[in-house]
């Protein structure tokens, strides 16, 4: 297994769950890429608003495994984990952005959903804090979030405990056939195994895969604040059209996120936290009484369809992705590491695997 964030942590789990031996390689500890900057939120049919029906389906069924996901995890390492379904929502101060989600609104009831689609008053009801400019709002209440570090460092733990051996300060550098298996080339030596993972996150593309393509995997740089406030209480995730708002019981609250395509470039910069600052303050006036806790920045693995790569490589035997999950890595990791698991333990190919194959990109 390459890779520690949650993604790669979460594939551990399963296989190690399963039986199989496992080691997984990154030179940062488990968290520490993408997901340090995740706000943990748990929202497919908002996520799913610029996404093709099969983003859709997949988030759905992803989310429908949180809870025994969390509860499994939990368990197995001993911890616990910040877990919330107290919906989201999402709230327009324009006409034309309160017009979409009312087609929101109607599409998703006639998919069986049940949102709830609120006017100014209603609204404000919900969140007496926000801006006079809101107009209206569409709440989920299937949605939720999770504190994506306790999740990650929680399945670490849990895989651990099945197992898996974690290689720590490890470089994964190059990826070679052989006879039943592949070598994996590292920093600190070669390991050779049955099959590989590759679950880099934005980092795929930079490793050697012996006559194969990279694949074709970008960073896509997103900041955010971590605030804190006393006499400010929201009861649940507020998503505006400039930034989300993410409401810990602790009295904290994250703020979140660009999306900045500067390379590999994880520092978070002035012109990003005024712009999320503002943002907040114009969503919720009574953020600016918050305190300022700091900001963090993570890069996004993004791929040419927006969509996650995950399952066999046509191009090479035994080798596995598990990446390109962009802004959704948490919302996707359980069915990420289920579908993985399937192929690899039971040689079962969930018809899921033909909207995010990888063999959609030539040479994969």
């Amino acid at each position: 297994m390459i890779g520690a964030g949650v993604i790669g942590c979460s594939v551990a789990y399963e296989l190690a769950r399963r039986g199989a031996a496992v080691r997984v390689v990154d030179d940062r500890a488990p968290g520490m890429g993408a997901t340090q900057a995740s706000a943990g939120m748990l929202a497919p049919f908002t996520e799913a608003k610029d996404r093709n029906h099969a983003f859709l389906d997949l988030a759905v069924r992803s989310l429908g495994l949180y809870d025994a996901f969390v509860a499994d995890v939990a368990a197995a390492a001993g911890v616990q984990i910040g877990y919330q379904r107290t919906g989201t929502l999402e709230v327009a101060t324009t006409g034309s952005h309160m017009a979409a989600l009312e087609d929101l609104s109607a599409r998703l009831k006639a998919h069986g959903v049940a949102p709830r689609l609120l006017d100014a008053a209603a609204v404000r009801a919900e969140e007496p804090h926000l801006s006079a400019d809101v107009t209206g709002g569409l709440l989920i209440e299937s949605h939720g979030f999770v504190n994506a570090g306790e999740l990650t460092r929680g399945v670490a733990s849990a895989a651990r405990h099945h197992g898996a051996e974690f290689i720590h300060g490890a470089r994964a550098l190059r990826i070679s056939p052989r006879a039943g298996g592949l070598i994996l080339e590292t920093s600190q030596g070669p390991l050779s195994g049955d099959a590989v993972v590759l679950a880099a996150g934005s980092w795929s593309a930079s490793l050697e895969i012996d006559g194969v393509v990279q694949p074709p995997i970008r960073p896509v740089r997103g900041q955010l604040l971590h605030l804190s406030w006393r006499d400010v209480n929201l009861r649940r995730v507020i998503w505006g059209e400039q930034c989300y708002l993410v409401p810990w019981q602790d009295g904290t609250l994250l703020v979140g996120a660009t999306m900045e395509e500067v390379g590999f470039d994880e520092n978070n910069t002035v012109a990003g936290v005024r712009e999320l600052l503002e943002a907040a303050c114009a969503l919720v006036p009574r953020t600016t009484v918050a305190r300022f806790l700091g900001a963090r920045a993570g890069l996004r693995p993004g791929s040419p369809d927006a969509m996650p790569i995950v399952g066999p490589s046509r191009a090479m035997k035994n080798l596995m992705y598990a990446t390109g999950h962009f802004r959704n890595g948490v919302l996707l990791a359980p069915v990420t590491a289920q579908l993985v698991a399937d192929v690899l333990m039971d040689g079962r190919s969930d018809p899921a695997l033909e909207a995010v194959g990888p063999d959609r990109f030539e040479g994969l």
